[in-house]
């Protein structure tokens, strides 16, 4: 076999097992191979240049990151796909995109049954096939790099894609991937277990760091609590990213099993992706030791800020510092800087990059977010104070206004949360004739609680001893379950668009 020198494990490693998702495995040295036999797929037999396209919609198993690797060495773009989307949305999404083949695992086979545009290739037998006649030529180093273009959740209008800015070679990108994982922690020091779907930016990208600093990743198939826990144990594993949920749900395991799990295998836990409640955030330091490392940032950027455990407890509520090559201030509604301390829209400025991203097919919005070179904005609202650590207070699409008194739903629901008997919750604005628009919660119960009216009671007291007045739920919707994505955000606009319907306003 011909030595590649891109992937540094192969070489120092090769029969040691760099990818496992409970099914199948990969040694270093096959993964290798595969990257580059599925670079040649790309490149000659579906005959995609440098700016061609392709997507894949598969569940959680290891032919997701070999596809973006592939992608990336084969200078295309690829969109992994959510498998939890409708069929007309998958159609929109391979369409909008321009993708010349779909890679599609069997479970998802139906839902893209529609895509009736690109080439469709069976992730399994179909593929394997491909691969096998396929040439395993060493990858250039020089060609240009491909990169992933992902659709944001689209929770006004439809989702666009994002593509970050490119490095200009395979070799370049390489570098910038490996120094970036190296900037969060992920210095492929271990087992890292990938606890997220791989379509979502921060589950993939980070793993795929940590991957080619020689981590081996861990990919589970569907998470809960007492898997994970079981994993960690099992695998030793090192490295892992959480969402604020996972954390919610952890905690809400029964005290026998919290108290058996060693948790002393761990050296950095990544979350991010929503606001954590302060109360679950110390629990958790309390219970794994300061290796919750908190992250700001979006599909868009990238992470901008990171808070290391010593540093929230110092500083509760924060989401760090920026990292090396950000910048981020708070600006008022004409850009101009904000003084530490007042809440603002967040800015990220670059310190090399001019654009850092681009939304595909969509120039305008591109603008929108660009208001300067360098500078772009995601729609967070926040202050950064005067030792420069960043604070978040909502988006500026949940701001609630009542009675001209701003409300940011995240610091309600990080008390609602913590009340035992929550396992989730939303808070947005509804209606209000008198006052423009009031709160509401929507509360997704632990099994063993029943919803009353007693209860509903109870809840808005224990948001009343802690917040302002103003700031209690004035009704509370029981929920059998709340539509939160497995990337761990939640989709609050199906909630709150039952309330607006009619209305020719929405605030």
């Amino acid at each position: 076999m011909v030595r590649r020198m891109w992937l540094e494990r192969a070489r120092t490693a090769p029969h040691q097992i760099a990818l496992d998702d409970g099914t199948r495995r990969r040694t270093w040295s096959e993964l290798e191979e595969r990257v580059s036999r599925i670079a040649a797929l790309l490149g000659r037999e579906l005959a995609l240049g440098a700016d061609g396209h392709v997507a894949c919609l598969v569940a959680n198993r290891i032919e997701g990151i070999e596809l973006v690797l592939g992608a990336l060495a084969a200078g295309v773009w690829i969109t992994p796909i959510n498998g939890h989307l409708g069929a007309d949305e998958v159609s929109y999404i391979v369409a909008d995109s321009g993708a010349s083949a779909l890679f599609v695992d069997q479970p998802h086979a139906a839902l893209a049954a529609g895509c009736t545009g690109p080439r469709t290739i069976g992730v399994g037998a179909e593929l394997d096939a491909l691969l096998s006649r396929q040439e395993p030529e060493p990858v250039s180093l020089d060609a240009p790099a491909g990169g992933t273009m992902i659709y944001t959740s689209g929770t006004t209008g439809r989702p666009k894609g994002v593509k970050r800015a490119r490095a200009a070679s395979f070799r370049a990108a390489l570098e910038r991937l490996r120094e970036t994982g190296h900037a969060y922690g992920l210095d492929g020091g271990g087992p890292h277990l990938v606890t997220g779907p791989l379509y979502h930016a921060a589950p993939s990208l980070l793993a795929i760091y940590d991957l080619l600093n020689g981590a081996p990743l861990i990919v589970m198939e569907s998470w809960s609590a007492r898997a994970m826990l079981d994993t960690i144990a099992r695998q030793r594993v090192r490295h892992t990213h959480v969402v604020p949920t996972m954390l919610v749900r952890l905690l809400k395991l029964e005290p026998e099993a919290r108290v058996a799990f060693d948790p002393s295998c761990l050296s950095l836990v990544l979350h991010g992706a929503a606001p954590v409640s302060p109360e679950i955030k110390r629990r958790m330091i309390e219970w794994w030791g300061p290796v919750l490392v908190e992250y700001w940032g979006a599909t868009e950027g990238g992470v901008a800020t990171l808070a290391s455990s010593a540093e929230w407890l110092e500083r509760p509520g924060t989401v760090g510092k920026p990292i090396p090559s950000f910048e981020v201030y708070a600006a008022d509604d004409e850009g101009v800087r904000l003084p530490p301390g007042e809440i603002g829209l967040l800015r990220s400025r670059h310190r090399t990059l001019a654009s850092v991203f681009e939304y595909h097919g969509d120039p305008a919005k591109t603008a929108a977010s660009h208001p300067e070179p360098h500078v772009f904005t995601t729609g967070d609202l926040g202050y950064v104070d005067a030792q420069g650590y960043v604070f978040l207070t909502d988006r500026t699409t949940a701001l609630i206004i009542s009675g001209g008194v701003n409300i940011y739903p995240a610091e309600i629901e990080g008390v609602l949360v913590a009340h035992p008997a929550v396992a989730d919750v939303a808070v947005f604005g509804v209606p209000d004739d008198e006052w423009g628009e009031s709160v509401k919660a929507a509360v997704e119960l632990v099994a063993d609680a029943e919803p009353s009216e007693a209860l509903a009671a109870e809840l808005k007291a224990f948001v009343g001893a802690r917040l302002a007045r103003f700031k209690i739920p004035r009704s509370i919707d029981f929920e059998a379950a709340l539509p939160r994505l497995p990337n761990g955000k939640l989709y609050v606009k199906a909630l709150r668009d039952r309330h607006w319907q009619g209305r020719a306003r929405r605030i």
